[in-house]
């Protein structure tokens, strides 16, 4: 049992086994890159607020628009803004993603964040996090699927997985949930284990009506007991 959280070591790992046999991302998942660690920050960094599809969509139009990034800096923020609006708060991601850029630019010469391989993982995750508009959900995709390195993002699915399970209250926001949960997951499957909770929020573990009667993590879980008692 982890000293700090309560959560049994052998549950937790019933839980990864359980998610990993229903949706099959696997220790090492597939490749989930978009090219390169750059790449990678700015595609999540559009992410943030929406939906894949159109954070997605928004990014490769960026990139059909300005295929290196100094044609994205000469382009303009007025044009920034109509090539990513599908992905939402398009005015405030266009100023980050200059400032990001520029500050980039400044610190390793070019538009390039490949330099990050070499480094320490908490050294990239400090560097990620210190960028404006990057959380720690988003440098955690970044280190996982851009840089191989551990980590364990934890969006709203997540979020809301660990909260029914048990392992964290609803007054924990996700920055305090993601630094216990990477403390507590095996390195190695942190992030296919994102990638499971993530499908299985989608699928089966719903915000409004989830479906308890078919989830394999039902006996392990106190929220269908919980919500019967909340309905009868």
């Amino acid at each position: 049992m982890h000293p700090k959280t309560g959560i049994e070591t052998d549950r937790l790992l019933s839980v990864l086994d359980r998610l990993e046999d229903s949706w099959g991302m696997e220790n090492h998942p597939p490749e989930r890159s978009f090219g390169s660690p750059l790449d990678g920050l700015i595609a999540t960094l559009l992410s943030q607020n929406t939906n894949d599809r159109n954070s997605e969509r928004a990014f490769f139009e960026m990139k059909r628009r300005w295929p290196s990034w100094g044609q994205v800096m000469e382009a303009g923020r007025e044009d920034l803004v109509d090539a990513i609006r599908l992905a939402g708060l398009a005015p405030t991601k266009a100023s980050r993603i200059r400032e990001i850029l520029s500050l980039i630019r400044k610190d390793f010469g070019s538009y390039d964040l490949d330099a990050l391989k070499a480094w320490d993982p908490m050294r990239v995750r400090n560097y990620l996090d210190s960028l404006p508009g990057i959380g720690p959900k988003t440098a955690g995709c970044v280190l996982a699927f851009e840089l191989g390195m551990p980590a364990f993002p934890v969006d709203t699915h997540v979020a809301r997985i660990v909260r029914r399970l048990g392992w964290f209250s609803d007054k924990q926001p996700a920055t305090e949930i993601q630094e216990e949960i990477e403390t507590l997951v095996p390195k190695n499957r942190q992030a296919g284990g994102h990638l499971n909770f993530i499908l299985h929020g989608r699928n089966t573990c719903h915000s409004r009506k989830p479906d308890c009667g078919h989830c394999p993590l039902s006996d392990l879980c106190p929220f269908p007991a919980q919500a019967s008692g909340r309905t009868s």
